[in-house]
């Protein structure tokens, strides 16, 4: 009987709009190569362009924290493991899951910032910052580098 205590059916679901609406998600593969750092870039500023059409940003800011965090992502891919990556991009309830799988099965580590050696030693703390989330995930073949960030 329709209406009935338990007849979940006929409810209205507050995830309805999750369930009707396909939730966006792209994967790119890269060489490794250190020009593949704009393209990490580029690929997720089309995957934004893409979701901003039926989700804009709940803040202007989120683009762009997203875009430095891919090409953080990609270019610690580049310099610390050997061959290709993979970036990929998911719209999540409240935001963007970003994960870039290298080859390198050592996880990432912060480092001290040294301007004296050619800098660097800022972005896993950028990466920290910015994500609500941070997990890294290795295995024989490599490490998952698991990000979300509000949108």
């Amino acid at each position: 009987m329709p209406g009935r205590k338990g007849d979940m059916a006929s409810e209205p679901r507050w995830d309805k709009t999750l369930a009707s609406e396909a939730i966006p998600s792209r994967s790119t593969s890269f060489a490794g190569e250190p020009q593949n750092v704009t393209g990490a870039r580029l690929a997720a500023e089309g995957f934004l362009r893409d979701l901003a059409r039926t989700a804009p940003p709940a803040a202007p800011e989120y683009w762009d924290d997203i875009l430095l965090v891919v090409t953080e992502l990609a270019a610690n891919a580049v310099q610390y493991a050997p061959g290709p990556f993979a970036l990929r991009m998911r719209r999540t309830f409240d935001g963007v899951h970003v994960t870039v799988h290298d080859t390198s099965s050592t996880p990432p580590a912060p480092r001290p910032f040294d301007p004296r050696h050619g800098g660097g030693g800022i972005g896993w703390h950028l990466v920290h910052a910015l994500c609500d989330q941070v997990s890294v995930v290795t295995d024989d073949g490599g490490k998952d580098i698991h990000v979300f960030l509000p949108w």
